[in-house]
């Protein structure tokens, strides 16, 4: 049999079937192939717009919608992250080349005669009525006020008995690092100078020396090491108590690691931090990769809920009894956010939807701590939002090229909606994730300036700081104030001494207690 075919013009052209049923397969065939370029280009474009944005775009995740008439633009959208940024400063804590034979020791740090002394004199407690002075021993050890400087010197003066037959001293307070001179205050404002203020050591070492005073980088390193070696048990501590919550968010964020096989190469570590929304209190792990293990290891006697972003390695816990997982709706905007350009009808149709959602939760803000009220709220307003949206992913996910970035947006959402609407259920749930990311952002303006950890160790004691120091953000705290206090409590603390009262939150309380009598 034969198959007429009609082209454009008047003539007819008869073809056998058997060439015409070929002709319909290629057609189908380039069909396919045609669909499957689009969805690579609309992908490909998608990654584009991401990169673009990442460099030029402000950092932002606001969101302003183009069909709001109330909307008042005032020529700002960008000007943010817009300043003129120094050069960056070449570190000078880069490592040595070669092993370390023949090292020299570090010589004891040299106070010098400029600065200014506050002198403490420690007497016996002997009744020395009658004994003869024979001298003093004098310790000096560098020490921090608010804004300056100076030697904190103690006198020891020395007695012999009237009958010759014994010597009496005063007892030497003890000290964070033994046979050291550098005291808790010295410590705990380098500590902060790092951590809180990004100020790599030799920066430090740099504003050391314009008071003039000379303090070798690995002598700063080695006060700090020193100080974490002390600081371990309380920050095992404050995790076995951290992990006694029944709500927490969990993120984490890369750190570059300085190689031991390859000279001048960096390992790309990560930080894994937890956050309890009710009290607080801050946790950083560090873990020398992304997978599973780290945080398995640290959930392992967690009981309660989990909100994360769409990571898959957190999928295990929805497995595991007694953990429920939470998603993120900051983590879902983005998603949008990055379609815009892909698909700016469909992408600002569901970020007004989700704006909805963040106008009630400035409502429920207002009701706090009543977390019934505020359960209340989000049953009677933000369910119909949520059904709504609901509703639009249903109708758009049929309509949409899977591998374009709308598409991977709805996917996306819908992967994760079981988590994304457990929110309402309890007033106690936040909406997302931002509250563990403002944890983690002086980690990143950090990293900006001191570039990389100088070892796994190191890293870690990085991890065990940042703890301490985000945990006394979180609670109002001086972290300065903080770290001070508890360096210099800690040599007098023995094996089974309770440890519990150098915690923030309770070294906060027992403050607030000493200023109230």
């Amino acid at each position: 049999m034969e198959q007429t075919l009609l082209p454009s013009s008047s003539d007819t052209i008869t073809i056998p079937r058997e060439q015409y049923e070929i002709l319909l397969a290629e057609n189908a065939y380039l069909k396919g192939s045609l669909k499957e370029l689009k969805e690579k280009t609309e992908w490909i474009q998608g990654e584009l717009d991401k990169f673009r944005k990442m460099l030029f775009a402000a950092s932002s995740e606001r969101f302003i919608s183009s069909i709001d008439p109330n909307q008042i633009n005032l020529g700002l959208e960008g000007a943010e992250n817009k300043a003129p940024q120094p050069p960056a400063e070449t570190p000078t804590n880069t490592p040595r080349k070669g092993g370390s034979k023949n090292k020299p020791g570090h010589a004891r740090l040299e106070l010098p005669e400029s600065l200014p002394r506050e002198v403490t004199v420690i007497e016996p407690r002997e009744d020395v009525t009658g004994w003869k002075k024979i001298g003093e021993e004098v310790s000096e050890y560098l020490a921090r006020h608010r804004g300056s400087t100076y030697v904190k010197r103690i006198v020891r003066p020395k007695y012999a008995a009237p009958d010759g037959e014994g010597v009496v001293i005063g007892t030497l307070p003890l000290m964070p690092i033994h046979k050291g001179n550098a005291d808790a205050s010295i410590i705990a404002y380098i500590i902060t100078g790092k951590f809180v203020d990004h100020l790599p050591y030799y920066r430090q070492a740099q504003m050391f020396k314009r008071e003039g005073i000379t303090i070798a980088e690995s002598t700063m390193i080695g006060w700090v090491r020193a100080a974490c070696k002390m600081l371990e048990p309380l920050y095992d501590l404050h995790k076995q108590q951290f992990l006694t919550a029944t709500y927490i968010q969990g993120d984490e964020t890369p750190i570059p690691v300085l190689s031991q096989e390859a000279a001048g190469s960096t390992h790309k570590g990560y930080f894994w931090v937890y956050f309890d929304p009710l009290t607080g209190h801050v946790v950083f792990e560090y873990q020398h990769g992304r997978g599973r293990d780290g945080p398995t290891a640290f959930l392992k006697e967690f009981k309660g809920t989990l909100q994360t972003d769409g990571y898959a390695v957190y999928d295990i816990f929805e497995r595991e009894k007694g953990i429920k997982l939470l998603a993120c709706f900051a983590h879902t905007r983005r998603k949008y956010t990055e379609a815009l350009q892909n698909d700016s009808v469909r992408a600002e149709e569901m970020l007004n939807l989700i704006q909805k959602l963040y106008a009630i939760e400035r409502d429920a803000k207002v009701l706090k701590p009543d977390f019934e009220a505020i359960r209340e709220l989000r049953q009677k307003k933000a369910l119909p939002a949520l059904m709504e949206i609901e509703s639009w992913l249903k109708k758009n996910v049929t309509e949409t090229l899977p591998k374009s970035a709308i598409g991977m947006a709805i996917a996306y959402t819908f992967k994760l909606w079981p988590r994304l609407i457990r929110y309402i259920h309890d007033g106690r749930y936040q909406i997302d994730n931002n509250l563990i990311e403002n944890s983690i952002r002086p980690t990143v303006i950090g990293k900006k300036n001191w570039l990389f950890a100088g070892s796994h160790d190191a890293a870690q004691r990085s991890a065990m700081i940042y703890s301490f120091v985000g945990t006394c953000k979180q609670l109002q705290i001086d972290p300065s104030t903080y770290l001070e206090d508890v360096i210099g409590r800690l040599p007098y603390f023995k094996k089974n001494d309770d440890l519990s009262v150098l915690l923030p939150a309770n070294w906060k309380q027992a403050r607030q207690l000493q200023k109230s009598t």
